[in-house]
């Protein structure tokens, strides 16, 4: 609903001021630093190891308890 709404808003503006906001809104666009950047990768990496630890260990649990109810 609200996206029709915009819409419908956007299109009694003219493409140029259309343009005009777009470009100013793109002017406040704040860019992380390099530092930023590289600390999130490495944060990223880091909690998709853990992640995949956690998921391989619960993987192994319930593979055992399974086994051990199937009596396989």
């Amino acid at each position: 609903m609200g996206f029709l709404l915009l819409v419908i808003r956007m299109a009694k503006k003219s493409p140029i001021k259309f343009a005009q906001e777009v470009k100013a809104e793109a002017q406040r666009v704040v860019w992380p630093t390099r530092r930023e950047t590289i600390v999130t990768t490495i944060m990223v990496f880091i909690m998709a190891t853990l992640a995949s630890i956690f998921f391989l260990i619960a993987d192994k649990i319930f593979s055992w308890g399974i086994g051990a109810l199937l009596g396989a």
